[in-house]
C-alpha cells in the first residue's frame, strides 16, 4: 500500500514516529486524551505533507496550499461573517468497512481535503471502496453559546460522520451538501471528528455520471470521498438554512421563501440592495414566498450578468440570524417567435450556443485544484464567444455556479446518471430519484440555471416521462429536457412531455427532428474535434470524433462545422447547440485547451468570431451571404407561404415538396452582400441571374440591375425580428420601412399596426431549390478535372470505386462508357442530382466511408442520401458549364480528386484528401460531353 511522501526520508520519520510513542507511554499519557491533539498538528504542520506530483500538472497545482486549499467562503448563496475551514491535512486509511470507527486512533496516512483520493492532490492517489478521515479541531472561543454547524459541501458517495466517538449520522449521495448539528456532542479543547466513506462507484446504482472502476474512452478515473469543502459555523439554535430566490419579472419583484431550523412562528426580513443600497424590503413568513419590489430592475443577461444582493434577517424569539446572498433578475421560458417555438430569456429568444462541460481536472480530478483555476474554465468559454455551458452529468461547487452567475453564462444542469449498460434496480431508482429531487431543490436560486436535464442518452434512464413531469413540478419556472441526446444510444422510447427535444450527433452539426407546438429543438451535442498535443496528453489511447492534424486545421474545421448551425436555427428551428468539449479530458482530446489548461489548440480569435455571428444570426441580423435562402412567412396560419416572384412581381404563395420546379426555383433567392451597402443585403433570383428583389412605388418586384437608385432599391438591411424571432427587412433607402406581405403582395412599408409586425418577419431558410448550378437532367455527361496538370483526366468507375484517368477519343470503348453518367434527379431530393452509370443502370455514384463508389441502388433512405449530389458554382475555373457537386447528407462536403481516387471532401479537414491545397480547384468539374456513347 503506497503512503505519502514527507520531506524527511521514510525511515527517518518512522524512527521519528517510534521515539514519539515511546515517550507518550513513558509519560503515561492515554491514546484516548492525545490522539486528537496529534491529529490537529498534522493538519497545521502542512510543511510536512507533498501531494504526488499530478501526471498533467495545471498553471494552479503548485499554487494548492497544504495548510488552507480552497480557503474561500464556499456557500455565495448564503453566507456567513463567522466561520472556520477544515480543510487541509486530515489523517487517512482504507477500511474494509464502516462498522468499527478508528475513534482516538491515528491512521497510517494523510489526505488533504478536498481532492478526491484518486487524484494527485490529495496525496492518495488511489481508489478505496472503504474509507476513514480523521482529525481534530477546536472550536472559537468566541462562538461560546451558540449552536455549532458541521458542513459538508459534497462526500461521494455515502458517508457517515462521528464526533468524539458520536454518530451524528448518515448521508447518502454524491452531490448535494448537508449538515449536522454537532453542539452537544462538543467538548472542551480538541475535539475529534472522523468521516467513514463507502464508494463503490459504478459496481453498485447509485448517481456517479462519468465515473468508472475501470476507466477509458469516454469513462473517468472515479472521484471518491470528500470532494468539497468541509466547514464549521455559528448559528442562533433558529437559523436559517436555505434561500430560494425565485425572480419575478412581471410582478417587478423577488418572490423568496426562506427555509431554515428551529424557527417555528418567526418571521424574516428581506433586503436587496444594489451595491449598498437597499431598493426593496418586505418581511414575512418563513416557508412562504415574501415579495419584495425590486423597482426598475435591471435585467440578468449574459451580455449585463447583473446581480442584485439579498439579506435577510429571522425576527422573533429564539434568537437572530443573519445571511446574505444574491440572485439575478430574469426569466426563462418559451413561446412561438416567427412561427418557431423558440426558449426564451426575459420574454426574447437567445440562441443558447455552449459546451459540453465535463469538470474534470488533471490534478484534482472532481475538484478544481483552486477557486481561480475554477473561474478560469468559465472566463475562457466567455471570451470564445459562448453564452451557456452544459455542466455535463456532475454538479459542481457552489462557487462554480457563483461564476456562471457572476460572468453571465446560462447553465444546462445535468443530473449525474446511474451507470450506463443495464436496468437499474429499484434501490437504485430510488437513489437517483432522491439525488435529483435534492439536487433541484439545493439549486433554486441560481441564476444562470435554465434547463434541467434528468437523462442523457438513456444512461440509467427510467420512467422518464413521469420524471420529466416531477422535475416540472419541482421547479416550473425553468425547461426541462428529459433526455439529452433522446435519438440515440441506450435511450428509451421518447415519451413526447418535456420541454425540449434534444439530438446528438457527431460530427455533426445536424437534428434528426423539428420542433413541435410543445417542444423546442436543441443539438445536445455534437463536434468532438481533436488534434494531438505531445507532452500534455493523459492517455497513450486518445482520441477524438474526427481528427485534425494541426491547430489551423483544427480551428478551420471547427469554423466550418460551427458554421452550419446558422442553416439549422432558420431551417430546422434549431434554438441551441453544445460543442464538445472546453477542455480535453483523460482519453477524450476534443477540448479548445489540452487536459491541463496549457495549450490553446485553436485559433481563439477565429473560434469567438464565428461563435458570435452563429448568436448574431439567431437574432436575425446576419444572413448566410454567398449561399441560396428561401424566405418563409411568419404570420399565424399563414406559415405555409413563401416569398416567390412571378413574372417580374414580388409575392407570397404555398410551396411544399411537391410543387412544381418552376415555383421552387422562383422562391430560392442568392443572398449576396448590399450593392448600395455591403454591410446589408441584397437578393438575387435562383433562377434569373442578374435580376434581384426591389421596390419601386412601394412595391417589390424582381428586375435587372439599372443603376445607382436601383442599388438602393435593392438593398435590404437584416434586423431582429419585429414579432419578437427570425428577421425583419429593413429597406435601406427608405429607413423605418420595412419588407412585408399584405394580401399576398411585396410591400415596403412603415409599421401600420394589425398583424404588421408578423408580416414584416420572415425566416430565412434553407432554400426551395438546393442546387445552385444546372445540371441536364436525362442527359449523358462527363466530368472532367480543371486541375491545372491534370484536365486530361476525368471521373469515371473501375471494378465499382471511383477515381480519375487519363481518357480520350483513343481509350477503349468501356473506359469511355465508365466515364459516362446520365443526370437523374436526386434519389433524395429532385432539386439535386443522382448520377447513374451509363453502362451499369440502375447503378450510381455514392460515397460510402468517404469514398466514391458505383453501387446497386438497393431502396434504401440512406443510400438515397449517399448517391445524391447538389450541383453548385464552380469552386475555381469559372468558365461556363463547371460545377461543384456537394454532398447532399454531408453539406460542405464536395466530390474531390486526391490521388487518383475520389472522396467527398471537406477543405482542411482530418482526413488525407481533406488538404486545403489545391482544394477549390479539385472539386471543380468540367461539365462535358459524354464520352461513351
Amino acid at each position: 500500500m503506497p503512503v505519502p511522501r514527507f520531506r524527511l526520508p521514510a525511515d527517518r520519520f518512522r524512527l521519528l514516529a517510534l521515539l514519539l510513542a515511546a515517550a507518550i507511554a513513558l509519560a503515561g499519557f492515554t491514546g484516548a486524551a492525545q490522539a486528537p491533539a496529534q491529529a490537529q498538528q498534522a493538519q497545521q504542520d502542512g510543511a510536512q505533507f507533498d501531494p504526488k506530483p499530478p501526471r498533467l500538472p495545471t498553471p494552479w497545482s503548485n499554487q494548492v496550499s497544504t495548510t488552507n486549499p480552497l480557503p474561500e467562503y464556499p456557500r455565495p448563496q448564503l453566507t456567513r461573517t463567522q466561520w472556520q475551514s477544515l480543510n487541509g491535512i486530515w489523517q487517512f486509511a482504507g477500511a474494509a468497512n464502516l462498522n468499527t470507527p478508528p475513534i482516538n486512533q491515528n491512521l497510517s496516512e494523510e489526505v488533504l481535503v478536498p481532492y478526491p483520493i484518486e487524484s494527485a492532490l490529495s496525496g492518495i492517489e488511489r481508489h478505496e471502496n472503504f474509507s476513514y478521515y480523521r482529525r481534530a479541531f477546536t472550536v472559537p472561543t468566541d462562538w461560546n453559546g451558540q449552536r455549532v454547524q458541521l458542513n459538508f459541501g459534497a462526500v461521494m458517495w455515502q458517508s457517515k460522520v462521528w464526533v468524539n466517538g458520536t454518530l451524528l449520522g448518515t448521508h447518502d449521495g454524491g452531490y448535494d451538501a448537508f449538515s449536522y448539528d454537532i453542539t452537544s456532542a462538543l467538548r472542551a479543547g480538541s475535539n475529534e471528528i472522523i468521516v467513514g466513506v463507502w464508494a463503490p462507484v459504478d459496481a453498485q446504482d447509485i448517481p456517479i455520471g462519468k465515473q468508472r472502476l475501470n476507466r477509458g474512452g469516454i469513462w473517468y478515473t472515479p472521484s471518491s470521498g470528500i470532494w468539497h469543502t468541509v466547514w464549521l459555523e455559528p448559528t442562533a439554535p433558529a437559523h436559517i438554512t436555505r434561500l430560494e430566490t425565485i425572480p419575478n419579472l412581471a410582478a417587478g419583484a423577488l418572490d423568496l421563501t426562506v427555509r431554515g431550523a428551529g424557527i417555528s412562528g418567526q418571521s424574516a426580513r428581506v433586503e436587496v440592495l444594489n451595491g449598498t443600497q437597499v431598493v426593496g424590503q418586505n418581511t414575512g413568513a418563513i416557508g412562504s414566498p415574501i415579495r419584495v419590489p425590486v423597482p426598475n430592475a435591471r435585467l440578468w443577461t449574459p451580455d449585463d450578468p447583473y446581480l442584485y444582493d439579498v439579506r435577510v434577517t429571522l425576527k422573533g424569539t429564539g434568537g437572530g440570524d443573519t445571511v446574505g446572498g444574491y440572485f439575478g433578475m430574469r426569466s426563462v421560458g418559451k413561446a412561438m417567435l416567427g412561427g418557431v417555438l423558440r426558449p426564451t430569456l426575459n420574454g426574447k429568444f437567445v440562441y443558447q450556443l455552449g459546451t459540453l462541460d465535463q469538470g474534470y481536472w488533471p490534478d484534482g480530478l472532481y475538484t478544481a485544484p483552486t477557486d481561480e483555476a475554477l473561474r478560469f474554465d468559465l472566463e475562457q468559454q466567455k471570451a470564445l464567444g459562448f453564452n451557456m455551458v452544459r455542466k455535463h452529468i456532475k454538479v459542481e461547487s457552489d462557487r462554480w455556479f457563483y461564476w456562471a452567475d457572476k460572468l453571465g453564462l446560462m447553465v444546462w444542469q445535468d443530473m449525474p446518471s446511474l451507470p450506463n449498460g443495464r436496468n437499474a434496480t429499484a434501490a437504485g431508482e430510488a437513489r437517483y430519484e432522491a439525488e435529483l429531487r435534492r439536487m433541484i431543490e439545493n439549486h433554486r436560486g441560481i441564476t444562470s440555471i435554465v434547463q434541467w436535464i434528468p437523462f442523457n442518452e438513456g444512461w440509467g434512464e427510467f420512467d422518464a416521462g413521469r420524471i420529466a413531469d416531477l422535475v416540472k413540478t419541482l421547479d416550473p419556472t425553468r425547461l426541462v429536457n428529459h433526455n439529452s441526446g433522446s435519438n440515440c444510444c441506450e435511450s428509451d422510447p421518447d415519451p413526447g412531455n418535456g420541454d425540449v427535444i434534444d439530438d446528438h450527433m457527431y460530427v455533426g452539426p445536424g437534428v434528426a427532428r423539428e420542433p413541435s407546438s410543445t417542444r423546442v429543438l436543441v443539438l445536445g451535442e455534437y463536434g468532438g474535434l481533436g488534434l494531438h498535443v505531445d507532452g500534455h496528453e493523459w492517455s497513450t489511447s486518445a482520441f477524438a470524433y474526427e481528427m485534425l492534424p494541426t491547430p489551423t486545421a483544427l480551428t478551420t474545421r471547427y469554423v466550418q462545422i460551427t458554421s452550419q448551425l446558422t442553416d439549422l436555427i432558420s431551417a430546422k428551428g434549431l434554438s441551441a447547440s453544445i460543442y464538445t468539449e472546453p477542455t480535453d479530458v483523460e482519453d477524450e482530446i476534443n477540448g479548445f485547451f489540452t487536459y491541463d489548461r496549457q495549450v490553446r489548440k485553436m485559433d481563439f480569435a477565429r473560434v469567438r468570431e464565428v461563435n458570435l455571428k452563429v448568436i448574431a444570426a439567431a437574432k436575425g441580423t446576419v444572413l448566410p451571404v454567398g449561399k441560396l435562402a428561401s424566405f418563409k412567412v411568419t404570420t399565424t396560419n399563414l406559415t405555409n407561404r413563401y416569398l416567390r416572384h412571378i413574372n417580374g412581381v414580388a409575392t407570397t404563395e404555398v410551396v411544399d415538396g411537391n410543387s412544381a420546379p418552376g415555383l421552387k426555383k422562383d422562391s430560392t433567392f442568392w443572398v449576396r452582400p448590399g450593392l448600395a451597402n455591403a454591410s446589408c443585403y441584397s437578393f438575387e433570383s435562383r433562377n434569373f441571374p442578374g435580376e434581384y428583389l426591389r421596390h419601386r412605388a412601394s412595391r417589390v418586384y424582381k428586375e435587372a440591375a439599372s443603376g445607382t437608385t436601383f442599388n438602393a432599391d435593392a438593398t435590404f438591411c437584416a434586423r431582429e425580428g419585429l414579432s419578437g424571432g427570425a428577421t425583419s427587412l429593413e429597406a435601406f433607402s427608405v429607413p423605418g420601412s420595412y419588407l412585408r406581405h399584405r394580401n399576398a403582395e411585396l410591400w415596403v412599408e412603415p409599421n401600420t399596426g394589425g398583424s404588421f409586425a408578423q408580416d414584416a418577419t420572415w425566416n430565412v431558410v434553407s432554400p426551395w431549390w438546393r442546387s445552385g448550378a444546372d445540371l441536364p437532367e436525362g442527359q449523358a455527361r462527363s466530368f472532367r478535372v480543371t486541375t491545372a496538370g491534370y484536365t486530361d483526366r476525368y471521373l469515371r468507375h473501375l471494378d465499382a470505386g471511383l477515381r480519375t484517368d487519363v481518357i480520350n477519343s483513343a481509350s477503349p470503348e468501356v473506359a469511355r462508357q465508365d466515364a459516362t453518367y446520365i443526370v437523374r434527379a436526386g434519389l433524395a431530393d429532385a432539386t439535386c442530382y443522382s448520377l447513374e452509370s451509363r453502362n451499369f443502370p440502375g447503378q450510381f455514384l455514392r460515397h460510402r466511408g468517404y469514398r466514391l463508389y458505383k453501387d446497386p441502388n438497393d431502396g434504401t433512405a440512406t443510400y438515397a442520401k449517399d448517391a445524391t449530389f447538389c450541383a453548385q458554382q464552380p469552386r475555381s475555373a469559372n468558365t461556363p458549364g463547371n460545377v461543384s457537386l456537394e454532398s447532399f447528407n454531408y453539406p460542405t462536403y464536395h466530390v474531390r480528386h486526391a490521388s487518383d481516387l475520389v472522396y467527398i471532401a471537406v477543405s482542411g479537414g482530418g482526413n488525407a484528401w481533406d488538404s486545403a491545397t489545391s482544394y477549390d480547384a479539385d472539386t471543380t468539374w468540367a461539365n462535358s460531353a459524354p464520352l461513351g456513347g
